[in-house]
């Protein structure tokens, strides 16, 4: 009973274009509300407090903060830059530009919405100027942003690893080869639709163009090699590493490239304090909907009507990515992976699957819907962004799912593309 006032109230919240945020709590609190628990206004904010005051989550707001640092010092043009020197003679040159500065901006930022707004403007512009049609050049972008919240740092993999009480570094590393697969794969596609359409070309990049482009943006790229090679020697936990890489950006910012102004720091901290005060209120009231959850018994009854159609994992897992997707393109990833991990991971360990391969598929699974029309944020971003109707640019990121979703079944039915990097180098789970 409580179960389904939680799933109505929340669906109906989001129909009313409520805020995530508030649409979990409003939930869950008619749930406890219509529940037996006569202390329902103890027990809710007793279980967001409890929900948040974990110490594994306190690396969270240090990766934001981070990205945002390197944000504002100007880290975007310099990747940029790079790109365009490394791959801008290739056919359809600047939509490979733009993929290929995702991929190293992923190791920047680690979120897909940072991917979008901060190299968006940058590349878009470009495109525009080189006589790229707007659409696409909006489609290539958002497509591509999916790549940062694989390649580590990553936010998502640090609340992933939170809830299925997997080590960060395990995480980080599973998503190395996925991010790099879902990059090449979109830069194939780039090649074939180069092919058939008449794509802007410039002039290959002297030499001394690539080294000084690449001297200029190499020390930005010094960062996940800082924040995955610390945590993977020991020396630091995941929270230390995320310090240590704020204090790179802000020395970078200050003595090296003489950037970082008390305005652009105190925007960067502002940013970062506002996006982990919703973070962490979701995380909050998505804890309490667990508890929920859980005591309406609702993972076991999920799990028991699943093995009722078929004890096959694969059979479980195609069912999950078809639902997945669907939660992707109305929920946000982080709201989406809070409320569906508890769920499910009963589910997973009773089919055998590998938990950190379950991540990187459910991972993968909700960054296309940020992609992906009616509540794809990347798509809202691209409208604000490039200055193209929605309708235009729902209607070009289309092609692009064939790419994303061929990675997608190849990582979900060959879980060594996940497990392989990581089991090299920490040995097996």
């Amino acid at each position: 009973m409580m179960a389904t006032i939680l799933f109505v109230g929340f669906i109906a919240m989001i129909l009313l274009r409520v805020p995530i945020s508030m649409a979990i709590g409003a939930a869950v609190l008619m749930a406890f509300v219509t529940s037996p628990f006569s202390d329902a206004l103890y027990i809710v904010p007793q279980q967001i407090l409890e929900g948040v005051n974990k110490p594994s989550l306190a690396a969270v707001p240090f990766f934001i903060m981070a990205g945002n640092l390197m944000n504002v010092v100007g880290m975007t043009d310099r990747i940029f830059n790079f790109a365009n020197a490394v791959v801008g003679h290739l056919k359809a040159g600047l939509a490979q530009v733009n993929v290929l500065s995702s991929m190293l901006f992923a190791g920047v930022s680690g979120a897909a919405v940072a991917d979008c707004a901060g190299l968006g403007a940058i590349e878009i512009k470009a495109m525009r100027e080189r006589g790229y049609k707007p659409e696409f050049a909006a489609a290539v972008t958002v497509c591509s942003a999916v790549i940062g919240p694989l390649i580590p740092p990553s936010i998502g993999l640090v609340i992933y690893a939170f809830l299925a009480q997997q080590s960060v570094e395990r995480m980080f590393l599973a998503g190395v080869v996925p991010g790099v697969l879902v990059g090449f794969s979109l830069m194939v596609f780039n090649r074939v639709l180069a092919a058939r359409h008449d794509f802007p070309t410039q002039p290959r990049a002297p030499i001394t163009t690539v080294l000084r482009t690449g001297v200029d943006g190499v020390l930005a790229l010094f960062a996940p090699a800082i924040i995955v090679g610390s945590i993977l020697t020991g020396w630091v936990t995941a929270t230390e590493a995320g310090v240590l890489a704020c204090l790179f950006a802000m020395a970078l910012g200050v003595f090296v490239y003489r950037s970082l102004t008390w305005a652009r720091f105190w925007k960067a901290l502002t940013d970062t304090m506002l996006m982990t005060s919703v973070i962490m209120i979701i995380i909050g009231f998505s804890i309490a909907m667990g508890w929920l959850l859980a005591i309406d018994q609702v993972p076991m009854k999920l799990g028991n009507a699943i093995f009722a159609l078929s004890e096959n994992k694969n059979v479980f897992l195609a069912l999950v990515l078809v639902f997945v997707l669907l939660v992707g393109t109305v929920v946000e990833g982080v709201p989406a992976k809070l409320m569906l991990v508890p769920m499910l991971l009963p589910i997973v360990d009773a089919y055998g699957i590998d938990r950190v391969h379950f991540g990187l598929v459910l991972q993968l699974s909700l960054l296309m819907g940020i992609a992906t029309p009616p509540m794809g944020i990347g798509l809202y971003i691209m409208v604000e962004v490039g200055k193209v109707p929605f309708e235009r640019v729902s209607l070009s990121v289309i092609p692009f799912m064939v790419p994303l979703t061929l990675v997608l079944l190849l990582i979900t039915f060959v879980p060594d593309t996940v497990t392989w990097f990581p089991n090299l180098i920490l040995g097996p789970d």
